[in-house]
């Protein structure tokens, strides 16, 4: 539902795409409820873009690039930049680097890693979160969320390893069902043959204490086969190049590896957890 409050607060995106709107409609001179007609829209909804009350959907930006882009493109590229006003902003810039990695290796200790989580999984994480957000912007970030699963069936195919926590598996986000059906949804995943999918049992090794104490962490592999290291907390996030530190964080993902179970007993075991569920 468009609201006025969502003016103050659209992004840079938004407020391009509704300058892009007025400008092309006012070009071709149509009338908000003429180029509506046009979309398959009312004329409500297209004041509400061009007023920043509510954010144009990827849809209507595919369908404004055909009625009256003009063959330019403009609305093609404001399709990417609205896509990436959908992440939390210190996931944004970072969002590019993990669609065209080459090799992704992921830690996680707290949550079901996102390129990973159900719709239902992640809105139960970005509404019981905090600061309290609207239900539009839960649904812009599950939006965002989801759309970052196109790199597991992109071509050239990515290769993704991630390792998980047992502790993460057996927390139950929103309810139970909502658990089984994610646990079924990794499950899923770690069939697929660029993907691999471990778990670090709560008794690894000896006793349980092991090398990703420290929190979760992403290796990436660039196309130019350059290795970075990505890392959130508390709703910060840090991207490192160093070579020396990459180095050292490549060291402790090999060793938080090493603790975990192989990918075909992690199956075995998530299976499990379903059963169960």
């Amino acid at each position: 539902m468009a609201k006025a409050a969502n003016k103050a607060t659209a992004g840079g995106a938004t407020r391009l795409v509704a300058h892009l709107v007025r400008a092309f409609r006012e070009r071709e001179r149509l009338t908000q409820k003429e180029l509506g007609a046009m979309l398959g829209y009312s004329a409500a909804a297209i004041s509400a873009v061009e007023t920043c009350a509510q954010p144009a959907s990827d849809e209507m930006l595919i369908k404004l690039e055909a009625v009256i882009g003009g063959g330019m493109g403009l609305f093609e590229v404001a399709r990417e930049l609205v896509q990436k006003d959908k992440f939390p902003p210190h996931f944004q810039d970072f969002f590019d680097l993990e669609q065209q990695a080459l090799i992704l290796y992921l830690f996680e200790s707290r949550v079901i890693n996102g390129l990973f989580q159900t719709e239902d999984y992640a809105r139960a994480l970005f509404a019981g979160g905090f600061p309290v957000l609207s239900e539009q912007r839960i649904e812009e970030l599950v939006e965002g969320r989801m759309a970052r699963r196109a790199l597991f069936d992109r071509d050239p195919m990515a290769l993704i390893e991630f390792i998980v926590d047992e502790s993460v598996l057996i927390r139950d986000i929103g309810s139970k069902a909502i658990m089984r059906d994610q646990l079924a949804h990794l499950a899923q995943l770690a069939r697929r043959r660029n993907v691999t999918v471990q778990v670090l049992r709560l008794d690894c090794g000896l006793a349980g204490e092991h090398a990703g104490t420290g929190g979760g962490l992403t290796l990436v592999e660039t196309p130019h086969h350059q290795r970075l290291v990505y890392m959130e907390q508390q709703d910060e996030s840090m991207l490192i190049s160093d070579p020396a530190k990459v180095n050292l964080y490549s060291q402790r993902y090999a060793k938080i590896r090493a603790q975990a179970l192989g990918p075909r007993e992690s199956l075995d075991f998530i299976e499990q957890l379903i059963r169960r569920a």
